[in-house]
């Protein structure tokens, strides 16, 4: 049964083009139209059956209602390190408990429009996480529906064209760069990352 998850007012890094972080703004007044450049990752969850965990976003989200997309999207608080922000928004999400994400895209960044002009502009360090535990269990406030899905069906559907969100449709040419198996994946070089989200 899911339980009720604790909401605490978020706040993002806000970073220049080079990745520094300049300042914080609260999560809830910074998509716009204007949407300043901002500290993100995204993750894919994998388990040993080589499935992918593919969610479908809330109809009342305010970027990309209702889009399907990868395992799960967030942001870092100010001065959390982003491993630790995956791991945290997995539970938040799905209700799943992991460990030990590991880098995939260190310097992902999209920036994408909105049909109402709404915009989303991050920088989006990607990562992977096994996960072989007990069925998801969605924060209907975040996700309408997850399942599990082979890797390669999944990698096909988006290059096929398939109705996925922006940053998904991105992020899976260079995924699938790293080779057909993502348990072979070699993990991307921390040093990569941008400024903002690289801790001691």
């Amino acid at each position: 049964m899911l339980t009720t998850r604790t909401r605490v007012p978020e706040e993002v890094v806000l970073v220049d083009d080079e990745g520094h972080a300049v300042g914080t703004q609260p999560k809830s007044t910074v998509h716009t139209t204007d949407t300043p450049l901002h500290l993100a990752f995204s993750c894919y969850v994998f388990n040993s059956n080589n499935e992918v965990l593919i969610t479908r976003r809330a109809g009342h989200k305010k970027t990309w209602p209702d889009v399907t997309t990868n395992s799960c999207c967030g942001h870092p608080a100010p001065g959390e390190d982003l491993g630790g922000a995956v791991i945290r928004r997995l539970g938040q999400e799905l209700g799943i408990v992991v460990a030990d994400p590991w880098l995939l895209l260190p310097d992902f960044r999209y920036r994408a429009v909105m049909a109402d002009g709404t915009v989303e502009n991050e920088l989006c360090p990607v990562y992977g996480v096994l996960y072989d535990g007990p069925d998801p269990q969605p924060d209907p406030e975040e996700v309408s529906r997850a399942e599990w899905i082979p890797w390669a069906e999944f990698s096909r559907f988006v290059d096929e064209g398939g109705a996925v969100s922006p940053w998904c449709a991105e992020q899976m040419p260079r995924l699938r760069a790293l080779g057909d198996d993502p348990a072979r994946w070699q993990p991307g070089s921390a040093s990569d990352l941008p400024p903002a989200a690289r801790h001691p």
